[in-house]
């Protein structure tokens, strides 16, 4: 693919409809409004909204629709890829996985969620690495970081079996409830063993 002046892939990928992913046992496809039930009720969870670096708690109502129709207008843009994560055997939507586009650099934040009745199964790892291989494969991306709260164990998990690294912490990067918090970055780089 060609990156004339830092800009996203040409021809490009977003201006048809969002791409659909599927694993064994997922299906990463578009959010639509009728997804907004199972969002809301999802990270509506503290459980879930506490480890996010961004989902507000209390969840605010209508914030789900909000929510969506953000997914498909940034698609569109080609700044922020976000894919609603489906158990292929529920049919429900259990998730999300985002990657927002920094395309002068080749490179990508990813950032997930998933409810909290789908953890322990292995989704996020699935998910996270289909949209890893998609984002290396046929975006072209470089490199994809991702940060995760300091204790968030379950996370990092997740992202060692993704095969990214730990590279540091940021001390004090980020206020959530109104307290400076640390964060760990990690990354991984399109050459990085699969």
């Amino acid at each position: 693919m060609c990156y004339a002046h830092g800009m996203r892939p040409s021809p490009s990928p977003f201006a048809g409809p969002m791409p659909v992913l599927s694993t064994d046992q997922l299906v990463l496809r578009a959010f639509v409004a009728s997804d907004a039930v199972a969002v809301e009720a999802a990270v509506s969870d503290a459980a879930v909204a506490e480890q996010t670096l961004s989902i507000p708690h209390p969840y605010p109502p209508g914030a789900a629709d909000d929510f969506i129709a953000a997914t498909q207008r940034e698609w569109s843009a080609g700044t922020v890829a976000t894919w609603a994560v489906v158990q292929q055997d529920v049919g429900a939507v259990v998730g999300a996985v985002m990657l927002r586009f920094a395309w002068p650099h080749r490179r990508a934040e990813i950032g997930y969620w998933i409810a909290r009745a789908a953890w322990g199964r292995g989704i996020a790892t699935e998910a996270v690495r289909v949209v890893l291989e998609y984002g290396f494969d046929r975006l072209g991306l470089h490199r994809v970081e991702a940060r995760r709260w300091v204790g968030n164990e379950a996370s990092g998990r997740v992202l060692t079996k993704a095969g990214f690294r730990d590279e540091g912490v940021l001390r004090g990067a980020l206020v959530r409830d109104g307290i400076a918090r640390d964060v760990i970055i990690s990354g991984r780089l399109r050459d990085d063993p699969r």
